[in-house]
C-alpha cells in the first residue's frame, strides 16, 4: 500500500537565475513518508533558515522541488489529474503561522468555514451546512454564538487560529501540516490551540506534521521528531529519546537554550547557539554544515558530509561522533519511523481486541 504523502530525495534550491546568481539550498536530499495507517504526530524543528517552511510548502505542492519528488498515494503532485488533485486537497490540509493572512477582511468568518463545504459538496442544505460548522467550532473549543457573524478583526489571534483548525477539520483530512501554528499567539492560548490539534489526532485519527522552532511544544505534542539544520536532517527519531538525550551537537545546543524555571541556573539564551546560520559561509555538500559552530569538529567533518548513523532502534544522528554505528542512506530514514507506525498500529489493534473480548 502506497504512503499517503511521501518526499523522495527532495532538494529545493532558490536563486541561480539571471536576476539572482547566488544560490540558497533551502532543503537537501530530504526523504520522509506519512503512512496512511496509524495516525502519528511528527515534529519538524530547527532555527530560522533551517528549511522548515520550505518543506511545508513542498509537501503542500505550493512550490516545486529542484530535485526529487513529492508523491500523493504514489503519484507525483505535479502530475495529479483533476480527480486526484481534488482528493489531495481534501486529504492534506494546512494551518499556517499567521491566520490573519488567510482571511478576507471584507467577509465575515462564516465565509472561510462555509467555502470548503460548498467547494467539496459536503452539505445538501443550509441547515446541514450550519450544523457542520457549529460541530467543527465546538471541536476546537469555540462557541458558535460568539464566533459566527463577526469579521476577522473582531476576533482575537487565538480565535482566528482555532477557526483555521476548525476549517481543516471540516474536510476530515488524513493529514494536517501545521506551520508554526502557535508562534503568533499569547502563551496562555498556546495550550488551547495545541490541545485542539491533539484532539484531531486522538479523536479523529488525523496525522499531523507539526513544524516549529520550539522544542518544548514539539516534545509535548509529537511522537516523532526531525531536527533540520540548514536544509539537512541532523537527528531524527523517537521524540522522547531525542529531546531527553540529544546526540547531535546542534540538537544539544537547541535543548540547552531552553530556559529552565531555576533562578540558580544562568540561562545561556541565544549565546549557546553561537553565530546564526545566516552569518556563516555558504554550505557545501562536501562537508558537515554544522562544523563552523561545532565544539567537536574534526578533520573528517570538512572532508565529507556525515551520513545518518543509526544510533538506536528508532534513532539516527548525522555526526561523526557516532561513526561506529551503522550508516543509513537518506531514504532509509522512513524505516525508522515505520517501526513506530507498526508499534502504534499493533497497540491499537490489541486495545480493540481487549475491548471486544
Amino acid at each position: 500500500m502506497s504512503a499517503l504523502l511521501e518526499a523522495r530525495h527532495v532538494t529545493k534550491v532558490f536563486g541561480g537565475g539571471l536576476l539572482r546568481k547566488t544560490q540558497t539550498v533551502a532543503l537537501e536530499n530530504f526523504s520522509f513518508r506519512v503512512s496512511g495507517e496509524a495516525p502519528r504526530i511528527t515534529a519538524i524543528v530547527g532555527e530560522s533558515g533551517s528549511g522548515k517552511t520550505t518543506l511545508a510548502r513542498l509537501l503542500l505542492g505550493l512550490v516545486t522541488p529542484t530535485k526529487g519528488e513529492i508523491l500523493y498515494r504514489g503519484k507525483a503532485l505535479q502530475k495529479l489529474s483533476g480527480e486526484d488533485r481534488r482528493a489531495f486537497l481534501r486529504d492534506v490540509q494546512a494551518v499556517f503561522q499567521d491566520p490573519f493572512e488567510v482571511y478576507n477582511p471584507f467577509y465575515k468568518v462564516d465565509h472561510v468555514l462555509e467555502l470548503p463545504i460548498r467547494n467539496f459538496g459536503l452539505a445538501h442544505s443550509r441547515r446541514e451546512r450550519r450544523a457542520m460548522v457549529e460541530e467543527a467550532l465546538h471541536a476546537v473549543g469555540l462557541r458558535p454564538e460568539e464566533t459566527l457573524g463577526r469579521y476577522p478583526h473582531q476576533l482575537s489571534g487565538g480565535q482566528r487560529q482555532r477557526i483555521m483548525v476548525a476549517r481543516a477539520l471540516l474536510l476530515r483530512p488524513r493529514l494536517i501540516i501545521a506551520d508554526e501554528p502557535v508562534s503568533m499567539v499569547d502563551a496562555s492560548l498556546r495550550a488551547t490551540i495545541l490541545g485542539s490539534l491533539l484532539k484531531l489526532n486522538e479523536e479523529f485519527g488525523i496525522s499531523l506534521i507539526y513544524i516549529t522552532h520550539d522544542l518544548t511544544t514539539a516534545f509535548q505534542v509529537s511522537q516523532d521528531i526531525i531536527v533540520l539544520y540548514r536544509g539537512s536532517v541532523v537527528e531524527a527519531g523517537d521524540v522522547e529519546q531525542v529531546v531527553r538525550d540529544p546526540q547531535h551537537p546542534y540538537t544539544r545546543l537547541l535543548v540547552g537554550s531552553i530556559p529552565l524555571p531555576n533562578p540558580d541556573r544562568a540561562w545561556q539564551g541565544e549565546r549557546v547557539l553561537g553565530r546564526p546560520a545566516a552569518e556563516l559561509a555558504p554550505i557545501s555538500a562536501s562537508y558537515c554544515k554544522f562544523h563552523q559552530r561545532c565544539p567537536f569538529a574534526m578533520p573528517i567533518c570538512v572532508q565529507e558530509a556525515p551520513p545518518l548513523f543509526q544510533t538506536g532502534g528508532r534513532r539516527v544522528t548525522a555526526c561523526y561522533l557516532y561513526r561506529e554505528a551503522p550508516a543509513l542512506q537518506a531514504e532509509e530514514l522512513v524505516t525508522i519511523f515505520a517501526d513506530g507506525h507498526r508499534q502504534q498500529a499493533a497497540a491499537t489493534e490489541s486495545t480493540l481486541d481487549g475491548e471486544t473480548s
